[in-house]
């Protein structure tokens, strides 16, 4: 009976630590979300003085830089959480020992 009890209580430790690793997931998925809102935001406050029919160049080369530094960020971002991640197996691997 405890064998089941051992296998039962493995399944849900199994489960509910991918059911962790999702949310953190979603979790990370939100935050960039919400960045991508906030830096779209910021970059049409800064370059937008007055919305037209076209855009002038001193607006559209400030769009261009606005978005390149947002692309270097989210790569950093990325690359960051890639990172994270790559360690964190690593590390509760090592608690567990």
């Amino acid at each position: 009976m405890e064998s089941a009890w051992s296998s039962r209580e493995a399944s849900l430790g199994s489960t509910d630590l991918q059911l962790q690793r999702f949310m953190e997931a979603e979790v990370q998925k939100q935050r960039v979300q919400l960045l991508i809102h906030h830096m779209t935001e910021l970059c049409w406050e800064k370059c937008m003085d007055k919305p037209g029919p076209r855009l002038d160049g001193r607006a559209e080369l400030c769009l261009v830089n606005c978005v390149e530094r947002f692309i270097d960020t989210s790569q950093f971002i990325l690359n960051r959480l890639e990172q994270t991640q790559k360690a964190r197996p690593l590390f509760s691997e090592r608690l567990s020992d």
